[in-house]
């Protein structure tokens, strides 16, 4: 009986996974599973990462007595948000004409930045534009302008690609511009942010390995030598090599993050009972946010965080190989791998795995210029969702379902794929041009050739007659 029973319970528990694995490779197989998936992933990483800044913030806003902390987040989500919808709404073939001017613009605010216009955190620095309140940092602009425009280049060119001059060039030099006036800010970890963006365009065009191979060689050699050459940089990779070097100094933030860490536990304190952020762990909202999630929301919260960017990396490149548009198939993989990868620095320094750049958690770190632009990346990667040939069919057959009407989307346009160029077969020169060094002549048509044989002497008609007659037979006597 007991055995009957326990094979019972199996069998339910079978029929029950089952019957969820089917449901939901069915609910995948919909035409706009990967836009709705986009969609909560992007809603749950925006609540989480306001929730946080709030949250980290509510010291400061009882220190002044003020709301300021409050009220500036949420006009930056604001802003996200338009741009999110901006993103979305706008056709992606109009997105692929203006992204070469895009880049020009994105170049030009990094070259003006360098000037007194630009600010920073000291005097030596030059990284944004200081507009009120708000600051306007030209480097984010710069990641998905170099994304739009680089895929344009390469899709392009795709017919090429097999030889390294048409592969590298443009694409390298103008991202090689790009990286020197970042580090004239300088900014070594928007430089690495905007490094993701060359090296995932490379991947997914199907760069040969040896070609990464050297380009990291290279890009690690820079680095160190940029990181010996400067004091801040110096100092921050003698403290990832030796945590307890400076414990009270540059090696404060790091160990304290750790800490926070270590005092969330599974579960962690509760939401705004951390203790980080009481100037335990400076600039907690900016680049340490992690650490405060580990602390107030546990262990359980760090990986609900994680998993969401996990989720972000399996949609991103979803919607990247359900495209038959080359260029849309580049842009999502490379937006995809932008935001994955600068989330995974973040976490990567704040648990002590890579040395301190000082990237921002895309969604989650309080920031200006990095939530709108991150939250417009977004809307970009929607758009692209909603242009897979099964999403198109069914938004033009169907209607734009509950999503695109509250929206007021327009139904996306089919892909076309661009006309192919029927191969021209060069005409043959004459026997002679070659030899006498003249133009090239038109051969005679079969009718000038009889007119000219029937206008020979007659003697001469008549020798060519029985020579083509009697060309290649032979007689008994040895006579043709």
């Amino acid at each position: 009986m007991e055995r009957s029973a326990r094979s019972s319970r199996r069998t339910a528990k079978g029929s029950r996974f089952t019957a969820l694995r089917q449901g939901l490779t069915a609910w995948l197989g919909r035409p706009l599973a990967s836009f709705h998936l986009l969609l909560a992933v992007f809603g749950l990483l925006a609540v989480i990462g306001l929730v946080m800044v709030l949250s980290a913030s509510a010291v400061q806003d009882a220190q002044k007595t003020t709301l300021s902390s409050f009220g500036k987040p949420m006009l930056l989500d604001a802003l996200g948000l338009i741009g999110f919808y901006l993103g979305l709404r706008v056709p992606l073939r109009w997105l692929r004409q203006f992204s070469p001017t895009l880049l020009l613009i994105a170049a030009g605010l990094l070259a003006l930045v360098l000037t007194p216009l630009g600010s920073g955190a000291n005097g030596r620095e030059h990284s944004w534009f200081t507009l009120g309140s708000l600051s306007f940092q030209p480097v984010e602009l710069a990641k998905v302008a170099l994304a739009l425009w680089g895929a344009h280049v390469l899709v392009t060119k795709r017919a090429l690609l097999t030889q390294y001059r048409h592969l590298l060039v443009p694409l390298v030099p103008v991202s090689m511009v790009l990286f020197a006036l970042i580090m004239l800010q300088p900014d070594l970890g928007s430089t690495v942010s905007l490094g993701i963006v060359l090296l995932a365009l490379l991947w997914y065009v199907g760069a040969p390995m040896r070609l990464f191979a050297v380009v990291l060689g290279s890009a690690t050699a820079a680095v160190i030598v940029s990181s010996i050459g400067s004091g801040y940089r110096n100092t921050r990779l003698t403290v990832f090599l030796n945590p307890d070097s400076d414990p009270l100094g540059a090696g404060q933030q790091p160990l304290q993050a750790l800490y926070a860490l270590a005092d969330g536990g599974l579960f962690g304190r509760g939401l705004g009972q951390g203790a980080a952020k009481f100037n335990y762990l400076s600039n907690v909202q900016n680049d340490f946010i992690f650490a405060l999630i580990g602390e107030e929301l546990g262990f359980i919260g760090a990986i609900v965080v994680l998993g969401l960017f996990g989720m972000l990396a399996v949609v991103g490149l979803r919607i990247a190989a359900r495209n038959t548009d080359p260029w849309i198939r580049l842009v999502a993989s490379a937006l995809t791998a932008w935001i994955v990868g600068q989330a995974a620095i973040n976490v990567g320094y704040v648990i002590g795995l890579l040395p301190v750049t000082g990237i921002t958690l895309p969604l989650i770190s309080a920031g200006g210029t990095s939530i709108v632009i991150t939250m417009m990346a977004f809307g970009i990667l929607a758009n692209c969702a909603r242009n897979e040939p099964d999403a198109v069919a069914a938004l033009r057959s169907l209607g734009p379902g509950r999503v695109g009407g509250l929206l007021r989307l327009p139904a996306p346009e089919p892909y076309r794929p661009p006309a192919r160029r029927k191969p021209v077969r060069p005409s043959t020169p004459p026997r002679g041009a070659a030899r006498t060094g003249g133009s090239r002549a038109a051969a005679p048509s079969p009718e000038e050739r009889r007119r000219v044989h029937r206008s020979a002497p007659p003697t001469e008609y008549r020798r060519r007659s029985a020579w083509r007659s009697g060309h290649g037979r032979s007689t008994e006597g040895g006579r043709r």
